[in-house]
């Protein structure tokens, strides 16, 4: 029987997500998107979880959607349907996150990009290895990162979020950490281990007050952070229409620089 991508587990107060999908350095399929949406409804209703640590398998921590996949559906006529459907539930995931009741903690032992950054953001803390990335490379790809920009700019600022936006580069795991998209660097072996310290922590609190604390910092100080995630979910649907998001799709596929419309 084949091992489920997208692995819960939970042991004493720590419920764990993991994301397995090792050759394709845990690039996301849609059906992977809704078991990440199910994992966490799932843990939502585990009392005895105090805090959820998400993780990848393997090397990588999660290097955004699949763009096999996102290959096949551009070469589909009339697709903006199709896009909307996609980003939508892409921006319920991230929207389920930041409503979650209990804390996040993303230990990312290895790169997170595109959209695998984006769920580093939307999570609570961030604890990464030694050998984790960042980077939002959609430009280059002739799409937008609509649905993380909201999360990168309220974690980072603005500054920060316009350069690694406008740029597509891939950042290390220090300047992460000095640019407050990661909380701090831990050695990889110790990362779960580690998040579990933190859960220890949160638990010396009242469950409904670290809930309610939660929601303060998501709903009162990022006020606006669900309206801008869905407000990039449309942008980013629309910018998968383009003849610049098929160009860039197929000079993935076929290994070549991108010639822009």
């Amino acid at each position: 029987m084949t091992e489920p991508t997208i692995q819960v587990k939970v042991h004493q107060a720590v419920g764990t997500i993991s994301i397995h999908r090792d050759e394709k350095r845990n690039a996301l399929t849609r059906t992977m998107i809704f078991d990440l949406i199910q994992a966490f409804r799932d843990l939502h209703g585990e009392k005895k979880v105090r805090a959820v640590i998400l993780t990848g398998g393997g090397s990588a921590f999660c290097s955004g959607l699949c763009l096999d996949e996102m290959h096949q559906i551009i070469q589909e006529d009339d697709n903006l349907e199709r896009w909307h459907q996609d980003t939508s539930t892409l921006a319920e995931l991230l929207q389920l996150m930041l409503h979650f009741p209990k804390p996040i903690i993303a230990a990312v032992n290895g790169p997170a990009i595109g959209f695998g950054a984006g769920l580093v953001l939307a999570s609570d803390l961030a604890i990464a290895g030694p050998e984790a990335t960042l980077g939002f490379p959609e430009p280059k790809r002739g799409i937008i990162s609509g649905l993380c920009a909201p999360l990168l700019f309220f974690r980072v600022g603005g500054r920060h979020a316009a350069r690694l936006l406008l740029t597509g580069e891939t950042i290390s795991a220090q300047r992460a950490a000095e640019i407050g998209a990661y909380d701090e660097i831990v050695p990889a072996k110790n990362l779960w281990a580690y998040g579990a310290e933190l859960t220890k922590q949160i638990a010396q609190s009242a469950p409904q007050a670290i809930q309610q604390t939660k929601r303060h910092l998501n709903d009162t100080v990022g006020e606006q952070l669900e309206m801008l995630i869905s407000l990039g979910a449309a942008a980013s649907a629309t910018s998968r229409t383009t003849e610049a998001a098929k160009e860039g799709l197929q000079a993935y596929i076929e290994k070549r620089e991108p010639e822009w419309p």
